[in-house]
């Protein structure tokens, strides 16, 4: 293979690829993940991991932090589990919401999550996703506050909650 600047050789003369992301401080909240060169677009990024845990555990882990679930890194899985990005965790689990975002999370079969480009990504921007985060209870001030979103992008909803579903009245 030949050498890239973005390639080191590992012991026995493989190349290795360097990572293309780099957790630091984040104007939008807290930690992000950035991108240290150009990702191409459909490219996967990182996979989330994590602790696998059952979604009764989750909620037992948000009250024990003093919840609510809004300051977690938990990631619902489609077969009803959660990935606890917070206990044996990586870089991933510091990706933030966007409206807009330029990433994408996709679980495939084997139940395994990874990040991947929706778009190019240039090198210095903080990469994000759409949490699209389901909230059962009512969404009152408090909780959209708790929710709020900061990403700043044009089409911003000012929350990373997805939005309720609304009920048909009966008749």
């Amino acid at each position: 293979m030949p050498s890239s600047s973005h390639a080191r050789r590992a012991p026995g003369g493989r190349a290795v690829r360097a990572r293309s992301y780099v957790v630091k401080a984040s104007p939008v909240h807290g930690k992000g993940v950035f991108a240290t060169r150009m990702i191409p677009a459909g490219s996967r990024i990182i996979e989330y991991r994590g602790e696998r845990i059952d979604w009764a555990e989750a909620e037992r882990r948000a009250a024990e932090k003093g919840g609510p679930l809004n300051h977690t890194f938990f990631f619902s899985l489609h077969d009803g589990r959660v990935i606890d990005g917070g206990r044996r965790g990586n870089a991933a689990r510091f990706i933030n919401h966007a409206c807009e975002p330029n990433c994408e999370a996709l679980e495939h079969e084997d139940g395994r999550v990874y990040l991947y480009a929706l778009r190019p990504i240039e090198r210095g921007e903080e990469l994000s996703y759409n949490y699209a985060l389901i909230y059962e209870g009512r969404h009152t001030p408090a909780v959209k506050r708790a929710f709020a979103c900061r990403c700043g992008t044009p089409g911003c909803t000012g929350s990373y909650l997805a939005p309720k579903t609304r009920r048909k009245a009966k008749r």
